[in-house]
């Protein structure tokens, strides 16, 4: 089964609590196999600046869907948690955003899904967990961690877990 790596960020609401239960739902309506969680991130906005902070995280999963019905799948469970897609602020506050960073090692550029995520090598908020749970994946021909060590990773710092 394809590998998969998505995202997780919000800053709306008990974020780690959505977190858990997102994770939930995105394993149990893709049918997928959790392969590893890492710890949640908070981080400084990114883009619009004027806004709490975000709480990040990743998971690595298995899944048979394909990317575009794994995709839809994704923004079902965003909307189920509150996230209105079209009538919100680009990168702006929300309660949850699934990214699909990686899906094995497709390479997609169409309107609705670019894979790998066209910012990932821009984002430290995304490279900072993918490296506790994939140090050494390699996306796009470059290994993750390499990644991270050529970004600016000021403000953000792994948050205790929870009991």
């Amino acid at each position: 089964m394809p590998d998969v790596l998505i995202a997780l960020g919000g800053n709306v609401g008990d974020v780690r609590a959505t977190f858990r239960k997102a994770i939930a739902n995105i394993c149990g309506m893709t049918q997928a196999a959790l392969l590893a969680r890492s710890s949640d991130y908070s981080t400084p906005p990114w883009g619009e600046e004027q806004q709490d902070n975000f709480i990040n995280a990743c998971i690595e999963i298995e899944t048979s869907l394909d990317p575009h019905a794994l995709l839809f799948t994704l923004h079902k469970i965003e909307t189920k948690f509150g996230r209105d897609r079209k009538n919100e602020q680009r990168w702006g506050p929300r309660t949850l955003d699934l990214d699909l960073i990686a899906y094995d090692d497709v390479t997609l550029d169409k309107p609705e899904l670019t894979l790998p995520h066209p910012r990932l090598f821009e984002r430290a908020f995304v490279l900072a967990p993918l490296v506790e749970i994939v140090p050494d994946r390699v996306i796009a021909g470059r290994r993750v961690a390499d990644a991270l060590a050529g970004v600016s990773a000021d403000g953000i710092f792994r948050l205790p877990d929870l009991d």
